[in-house]
């Protein structure tokens, strides 16, 4: 392995249960789908896969539930090279969520939390005891927000770097915004935590201005995500927009989750932060050219040949 600092990833493991569908059905309307296919997922296990198939030095703090669905997510955690000691079990079920992919790759998710709800704060706090002075804490919102914001407050505590993709979509209050160096909202989330539904992200000016409100709620850097068009990066500095790249989807679920663990990889490694929005957005273009979640992750060899064809 290599020997930039440690990554930890606190949040969720579920089980994601995927059907392709047409169409999403009206209500009260049944409708046939595709063949249902069982994947590993959950934000937070799909951010430590993906950076530990970049190469990073990776461990998963969170719960699974007492069934047989706990085994396929261990499994594919520790194929990733994720060390899962601080992986625990609760006594309900595994968390699980139901997707229905759209023919243009666009889904919907409807999550159980299970055993991702027990993982409370003072759970998260013990369990960081293997958090390190340099170490980078990689998070989301599939858990308990209390949970969240003290193992925030913890990491900031032992001067780590702190990641937050606020996903999925809600309001955060401004102490827990403090607590975070790199805010990673896509359009959607970006919209919620400004309280602007209606605002245009059409054209740069438009992102750019989103980009510094967000700045303004307390994180230390706004990382918009922008699916295929790349993303916006606003510190006090200033604002660089770091384009996309061109591909066919296929299904975008964790295409977020991908950029997330590739981004706090490259960052562990010393890259700049927009060298490492690059290279997050290149894995996150090639996860969505294959279907699932942590199957979608590409390779870091993939990610770094796709780079380069496309440099060329």
């Amino acid at each position: 392995m290599s020997e930039h600092p440690e990554i930890i990833v606190i949040g969720s493991l579920n089980a994601d249960l995927v059907q392709n569908v047409d169409r999403l059905p009206k209500a009260g309307e049944t409708i046939v789908g595709g063949h249902l296919e069982t994947f590993s997922g959950g934000k937070g296990a799909n951010q430590a896969v993906a950076a530990g198939r970049m190469g990073a030095r990776v461990s998963m703090i969170g719960q699974l539930g007492n069934d047989s669905l706990a085994s396929l997510l261990l499994t594919s955690l520790r194929s990733a090279g994720v060390d899962t000691d601080s992986v625990g079990k609760a006594d309900v079920s595994t968390g699980a969520a139901v997707i229905l992919v759209l023919p243009d790759g666009e889904n919907v998710i409807v999550i159980s939390p299970g055993a991702n709800a027990t993982v409370t704060p003072a759970l998260a706090t013990e369990r960081l005891g293997i958090l390190r002075e340099g170490s980078y804490l990689l998070s989301q919102l599939e858990i308990p927000i209390e949970s969240v914001q003290a193992s925030l407050a913890a990491a900031k505590a032992r001067n780590a770097t702190t990641i937050l993709d606020p996903a999925p979509a809600r309001a955060l209050p401004t102490d827990l915004l403090r607590n975070v160096d790199f805010l990673t909202p896509n359009e959607t989330e970006t919209l919620t935590l400004l309280g602007q539904p209606s605002l245009s992200m059409d054209v740069d000016s438009d992102i750019e201005l989103a980009a510094k409100e967000i700045l303004a709620l307390g994180p230390r850097a706004a990382v918009l995500k922008l699916g295929a068009r790349g993303c916006m990066i606003a510190t006090e500095q200033g604002s660089v927009r770091v384009p996309g790249f061109k591909v066919s989807a296929v299904d975008t679920t964790a295409a977020g989750d991908v950029f997330n663990g590739a981004f706090a990889t490259a960052l562990a490694e010393g890259q700049a932060v927009p060298d490492a929005a690059r290279f997050a957005n290149a894995a996150a273009a090639l996860s969505v050219t294959r279907p699932g979640a942590q199957n979608s992750v590409p390779s870091r060899p993939q990610v770094e040949r796709f780079m380069s064809e496309a440099a060329a």
